[in-house]
């Protein structure tokens, strides 16, 4: 009786209604989203760091090098000699080292050159088709798998650089011979390979560029078996030589915390490299994340206190109006008490229809933020997540505005006076 009463009572002014409705809403949707955002950007970029103590790589942004050789999200600072990296490599306090070379892409998708050991890192397995072994064999990423219908045993041609527009490489095709299981990591957005794969390929693209008339057949991508070309048979790659050679980093970790104190200032002052702490540098960014994100919720608590005040201003003014019908209520067996959780039930449904709208719309624009962040950085958010303990404190939050809102114009409801009331109607 009270919750239908209540319901066709918040309707009797829609202007208000809505206004209040649209204010809630906002609110909630912009501290749920970045509840959401916070929760699932820290989460994925702690678990990424996991096994990784120290970056070796070229001078520069020790920021610029985590998220390049950690992250994939940006471009390396430069490349560091490969017997020199392998020099430290082997040092005492290194527990296991996992060299990676960048350099090409197909679609967008990274293709790295490195060792199996980055797949244990990150906990994934080979769950189709066996490891790369040879020469241009390539273990796909479980995501890029999906989005690209990638098979065991297609083959495609990779593209300089970054971009998915770069040129491509029509010496040698990349062949897939196995699918990474998925993880939720960055690795399920990378093809992987061996090392000397990316130095053959640039060796070869080196040789292209002094003989132009190398490679003049157009560019071509294919995927599977149907454009077999003897010419651009991954197997005839002729070995590549270690002497010279380039890697872009390292990702190092430790056997005791000895490696923490003493490598940054030994490699500084013995190599032109830099040792970089993903730990610390990641713990930066999230403080410089931190502050976006905690003036963005002072702004939407500030709104979520406008409605709050429009809650009360609507039910005040129509509580004159409504002074009659509670009195008539009063004549038929209605008690104070009644009266006063109809106003105050009237407030906090109308909190309740906000809290619910505004938490599916902050759903919505975690969805449209992730299917931004996937194309352009790989990074992907779940709408559908519940951080229970966060999301439960801001609906009580909520349901307290609408309590707190009407407080006054319940207390008053109760206080009214029937028989003056009904004498001046």
């Amino acid at each position: 009786m009270i919750v239908k009463l209540a319901w066709k009572n918040i309707w009797f002014k829609p202007l208000n209604t809505i206004l209040s409705i649209v204010l809630l809403t906002a609110s909630v949707a912009i501290i749920s989203l970045l509840i959401l955002l916070q929760e699932q950007f820290e989460k994925q970029f702690s678990s990424n760091i996991d096994g990784v103590d120290v970056v070796l790589g070229a001078q520069g942004s020790p920021l610029q090098l985590i998220l390049s050789s950690v992250y994939q999200v940006d471009a390396p600072t430069g490349n560091i000699s490969y017997s020199e990296a392998k020099t430290w490599m082997k040092h005492p306090f290194v527990k296991s080292a996992i060299p990676l070379a960048f350099g090409d892409n197909y679609r967008g998708f990274k293709i790295v050159g490195t060792t199996p050991d980055y797949l244990s890192k990150f906990g994934a397995t080979v769950s189709q088709g066996k490891i790369f072994q040879a020469d241009f064999e390539v273990v796909v990423g479980a995501e890029i798998a999906k989005k690209l219908n990638i098979k065991v045993g297609d083959k495609f041609f990779g593209s300089h650089g970054d971009a998915a527009e770069g040129e491509v490489h029509e010496e040698f095709a990349y062949k897939v011979s196995g699918i990474a299981s998925p993880t939720g990591k960055v690795i399920d957005n990378l093809i992987l390979c061996n090392i000397p794969s990316v130095w053959a390929m640039h060796e070869n693209h080196e040789h292209a560029d002094e003989n132009p008339a190398h490679g003049e057949e157009g560019h071509i991508h294919f995927e599977g078996d149907e454009h077999d070309h003897d010419h651009h048979d991954h197997e005839k790659a002729m070995p590549v030589s270690e002497e010279g050679k380039e890697i872009t980093a390292v990702l190092i970790k430790f056997r005791n915390k000895m490696g923490f104190v003493t490598w940054p200032r030994l490699i500084a002052q013995n190599t032109k490299m830099q040792a970089a702490s993903p730990a610390i540098e990641i713990n930066r960014l999230f403080s410089l994340f931190g502050i976006g994100l905690q003036a963005l919720q002072y702004l939407a608590y500030g709104i979520m206190l406008i409605s709050g005040i429009s809650i009360f201003i609507a039910l005040y003014n129509t509580l004159k109006e409504r002074k009659y019908e509670f009195a008539l209520l009063r004549v038929s067996g209605a008690s104070r008490m009644q009266l006063l959780t109809l106003v105050l039930f009237e407030s906090i449904l109308l909190c309740f229809v906000g809290f619910i709208f505004g938490t599916i719309v902050g759903r919505i624009a975690l969805l449209l933020i992730s299917s931004s962040t996937d194309e352009e950085y790989k990074m992907t958010f779940d709408p559908f997540a519940f951080i229970w303990q966060k999301e439960g404190i801001l609906f009580i939050v909520t349901i307290f505005v609408g309590v707190l809102a009407a407080v006054i114009p319940a207390i008053k409801a109760y206080r009214l006076n029937i028989s003056k009331t009904l004498a001046n109607a």
